[in-house]
């Protein structure tokens, strides 16, 4: 059975998938500073080059290598520009089940690339990977990943109360944290039947999950 993720890419009409390079780097250093990006996840604040080059050439290789998951860049297929990632972690290969997060960079926000990039995601996982299960969590407040999760036909289980940790920057520019809750869902091979209809007639919306 297997219990790694290939090292692989992913076509969509308008976005490629594929690993994280160093060439990223200054790009997914410039995402993850951006104020929305840095509210809704766990990376370091301020996020550093350096950060990006620990992230792309260690933590990302180790938790591909160990079974844990997947980090993808998300670039647009005609500009090869770095718009977003899509990341798996938590996977449980006995269960087959693994949960799927995903950042938009600010520069490609109102594009539908999150959910287009998730639902590729999915349907690989589906497919190919014979995952029976994806869990997504997004904050309670972070309307616009919930929309994301609804567009590619998640269904929504539960909440997780003051399980998440949100963060809030004051005028003086310090960051504090805030507690709120993660609302669960999930996404099984049936739920997404349709979807690729649903999306081309809406676009799409963007969104951010927690990144832990």
């Amino acid at each position: 059975m297997t219990s790694t993720f290939p090292d692989i890419s992913i076509s969509t009409e308008r976005l490629v998938l594929r690993p994280l390079d160093t060439d990223d780097i200054p790009a997914l250093a410039a995402m993850m500073n951006d104020e929305q990006v840095a509210a809704w996840t766990d990376a370091p604040r301020p996020f550093t080059e350096r950060d990006a080059r620990t992230w792309i050439t260690e933590y990302a290789p180790a938790e591909r290598a160990a079974g844990h998951g997947l980090d993808l860049a998300v670039t647009e297929f005609l500009t090869q520009r770095l718009v977003g990632l899509i990341r798996l972690t938590r996977t449980n290969w006995h269960v087959r089940s693994t949960e799927l997060s995903y950042i938009i960079a600010p520069w490609a926000r109102g594009e539908g690339y999150a959910s287009e990039a998730a639902l590729a995601t999915a349907q690989w996982l589906f497919g190919d990977r014979h995952v029976e299960r994806i869990e997504l969590r997004t904050a309670a407040d972070n309307t616009a990943s919930q929309q994301v999760a609804q567009k590619i036909g998640c269904i929504s289980e539960g909440v997780l109360r003051g399980a998440c940790i949100a963060h809030v920057r004051a005028e003086d520019g310090r960051w504090s944290d805030v507690r709120t809750d993660f609302i669960v869902w999930s996404l099984l091979p049936e739920d997404i039947e349709g979807a690729d209809g649903q999306l081309a007639d809406t676009g799409g919306l963007t969104g951010y999950t927690d990144w832990n």
